[in-house]
């Protein structure tokens, strides 16, 4: 919980509201605010200690990328608050079109090229470390949980340990810069306005493989927008995406999304086991999906 006062009178330092500032929603994770302003709306966000780092790395992104993320309006890294300027609508709003990915991708790649160079001072201050090297005692740290899975996938996901391993030490051979990697990228944090796409809420980011970001994005397009496995759609993202990465690289790509779809369920635990016990099954309907689609990745 936010003290209400204080909060405002922080808010107060950075904007000027002109009406009530109202909780939009409170989650385990975080809880936003939506702060009413004479040319429209700001966003207030209180991060809990599960994602403490994302005022900060937000921050940090927009000073470099100012035209990709949200506008950050202030924040306040001890405390954990990020106050944003409206990013106007999500590309959900209308529908979660492929089309909407087609300008985005390249630009985020650009980022994640870009902030290779900072990997390890985000990883100093509390970003979740899922590298290549990280993986494989990360992956027996998840089968030593009690899983919301049929027997038979966790006993497919124990028998495959020794091949993910491999599959993470081939992964690395590309020598593909490890980097931030925002691990949420779906039509709720993609939003459009004026024409410009941005990317919002960093609070499940990781440095790891930046391929492995398309994971949730070809989920959701699958899940969502109803797009058949091979759709020629997929191909056209992956090579929008690919495409700044300057050379050929579909084989790694199709490796990093194999290795980045048992990436997912590893990066789940730390928001989980920070969740209370009355929490959990309602998170556990969407972990236990993120658990099946790695177990259909066991069969090569």
């Amino acid at each position: 919980m936010v003290d209400p006062l204080t909060v405002e009178e922080w808010i107060r330092v950075h904007a000027d509201p002109v009406g009530t500032i109202e909780t939009v929603h409170e989650r385990p994770w975080a809880t936003v605010l939506r702060v009413p302003l004479a040319g429209g709306v700001a966003w207030f966000k209180a991060c809990a200690p599960v994602q403490a780092f994302e005022p900060r790395l937000t921050a940090e992104l927009y000073a470099r990328w100012p035209d990709r993320v949200s506008e950050v309006l202030g924040y306040d890294e001890e405390r954990a608050w990020l106050l944003l300027a409206d990013a106007g609508r999500p590309v959900g709003a209308f529908g979660n079109p492929p089309e909407a990915r087609l300008a985005a991708l390249p630009l985020y790649a650009e980022l994640q090229h870009g902030e290779a160079a900072h990997a390890q001072e985000h990883l100093a201050h509390g970003v979740l470390d899922l590298r290549l090297t990280t993986l494989p005692a990360r992956y027996d740290e998840l089968l030593q949980l009690d899983l919301p899975l049929e027997w038979d996938g966790i006993r497919r996901l124990r028998d495959f340990a020794p091949r993910f391993t491999k599959l993470c030490d081939e992964l690395a051979a590309y020598d593909v810069p490890e980097t931030i990697q925002h691990d949420d990228l779906h039509h709720a944090n993609l939003y459009e306005h004026g024409g410009c796409v941005r990317v919002l809420d960093w609070g499940d980011a990781s440095i790891s493989h930046p391929f492995a970001s398309l994971v949730v994005t070809f989920r959701f397009l699958e899940e969502r927008t109803k797009l058949a496995p091979g759709d020629p759609w997929f191909a056209r993202l992956r090579d929008a995406y690919l495409e700044p990465w300057g050379r050929d690289l579909g084989d790694a790509f199709a490796l990093a999304v194999r290795v980045g779809t048992f990436a997912r369920p590893i990066a789940y635990m730390r928001q989980r086991v920070a969740l209370p016990s009355e929490e959990r099954p309602f998170f556990d309907t969407d972990f236990s999906t993120v658990l099946r689609r790695a177990v259909a990745q066991t069969v090569a």
